[in-house]
This record gives C-alpha cells, structure tokens and sequence, in this order.
C-alpha cells in the first residue's frame, strides 16, 4: 500500500488526479444549474431582476465564479512565474478575482436571503387543503418541490411560506431545509475569509515579506478552523443533505488542499532565493 505522501511525489498522476477534481468541478456548475433550473419551475419563478437572479441561481452563480478564482489561484501559486506575476498578467488575473469575489459575495448575500425566505410562515388548516390547487407546490427539501396533493395535504401539520409564490411545507421538513439554508450560508462565508487569508498570503510571497513568526501562526490557526468549519459542513450535508452537496464540498475542499499547497512550495522557494 502506497503511503499518501509517495502518492504526492508522483508528480505526473497528482497533475492527472488535480485536472480530473476541476473538471468535476465543471461539471458540478451544470448539475447545480440544472438543479436550480427544475426547483425555479416548481416555484414558478419569473426572474425580473439582479437580485431575483441571484437569488434564484446563487448555487450555479458561486460554483462557476469559485471555479474562475480557484484557476486564478492555480495560475498564481503554481503555472506562472514571480515575474509574470508582478507585470500586466497578475493585474489582469487579480481583476478577474476580484470580480469572482464580487460575484461570490453576491451569491452568499442570496444564500441568506433564501435562509430569510424559508422563516415567514402562516399555519395551514387542514380544512383549507381544499382550496389549493394543482398548482401549489410542497417543499420536500431545501430547492427541491412536488406538486401538492389533498391526501398529503390533510395529513400532519403544515404551513404556507410567506414569501414564496404557491408553496406549502410540512413543519419538520421546514425546519430541515432552514438549518440546511444556514450550513449554505455559513459554507459561503467561511470560504470568502479562507480566499481573503489566500489574498494575503500571495500578496506577502510576491513582495517577498513571509516569514514564519506570530503572524503565520495566527494565519495557521485561522485557516484551521475556516477548513473546520468547511469539513463540518460536508459532514452535515453528507447525512442530511443531497449527495451533490456532499461531493461538491469534498471537490473544494481538495482543490483547495491543492491550492495550500501551491503556496506552501512557493513560499519556501521564494524565502530560499531571499535568504
């Protein structure tokens, strides 16, 4: 059995092993559009504004700009050279950050606002269940709807949701897709901090200013529990979320891996060439 750290020495298949993780990752961008697409039908959603896009596309939204910054940071930390990097390139490649960080903030502040949504409810009378027509919808999960049926309908306690056009939902399966509403937004900011501690980190190494002291000790604490939280959240999604969620937090999470130590390397051949 080969141990982990004779797999990383064989540079040709790690190359293979962090290529496929991207393009899994691409791949992911289409499952989430697809996913948000069919629960946007279910909603009967007319996106008539930025905002309402957002919102409505906030999975496939963040997805495609974190997979933009994560090449970004892969260019950065690993393809391009210190000189490349100080020229037009770095500028070009920290424009085309920053406008994914300002896509992905969007799209947390949508995460959010979902979890806002999901809160205003009214209690249903089973005795109004009549009244409902085919085209209300019931939340089975968090983006995931079924035409509401009267059998269904009658039986245990439900609610409407207030800000949804439509939409009803059993109490307990509510409550389920909030504190899955919290885990998505909670996720977004703990990844925004882990790209603003990569920010500066990449920062310091180009202006060959790292070195190990107190600093990149609060740096390693920091990141430590950012990726906590991140690996708390994969687990919770792995037992109470969709199998999507799970795999894409495991993707990330390995991406990143890759990225930490990208810059790991470049951090001790830069100080090697200072010293």
């Amino acid at each position: 059995m080969f141990k982990f750290s004779a797999v990383l020495q064989n540079r040709v298949m790690f190359q293979y092993v962090k290529y496929a993780v991207y393009l899994a990752l691409l791949n992911n961008v289409y499952l989430f559009l697809g996913e948000e697409l069919e629960a946007a039908a279910a909603l009967n959603v007319a996106v008539t504004s930025f905002a309402s896009f957002f919102q409505t596309f906030s999975a496939t939204i963040d997805t495609a700009a974190w997979l933009i910054l994560l090449l970004c940071f892969e260019l950065e930390t690993y393809v391009l050279s210190d000189r490349s990097l100080r020229g037009i390139t770095g500028h070009i490649i920290r424009l085309i950050r920053s406008v994914c960080l300002l896509a992905i903030a969007i799209a947390c502040w949508g995460y959010f606002g979902e979890f806002y949504n999901l809160l205003a409810v009214e209690p249903l009378d089973p005795s109004a269940c009549r009244e409902l027509n085919g085209d209300w919808s019931i939340m089975i999960d968090l983006d995931r709807y079924e035409s509401l049926s009267l059998s269904s309908c009658l039986q245990g306690d439900w609610v409407l949701l207030s800000n949804y056009d439509r939409v009803a939902a059993e109490r307990d399966l509510l409550q389920g897709a909030v504190w899955l509403a919290v885990i998505d937004f909670i996720n977004s900011v703990a990844w925004i901090l882990v790209v603003v501690l990569l920010e500066i980190e990449v920062r310091r190494v180009l202006a060959t200013m790292y070195r190990t002291g107190s600093t990149s000790g609060a740096f390693y604490r920091s990141k430590m529990c950012l990726y906590s939280t991140l690996f708390g959240a994969a687990v919770y999604w792995g037992f109470e979320g969709t199998f999507l969620d799970f795999w894409d937090a495991v993707l990330w999470l390995f991406a990143f891996f890759v990225i930490e130590g990208n810059v790991m390397s470049w951090r001790a051949e830069t100080d090697s060439v200072a010293d």
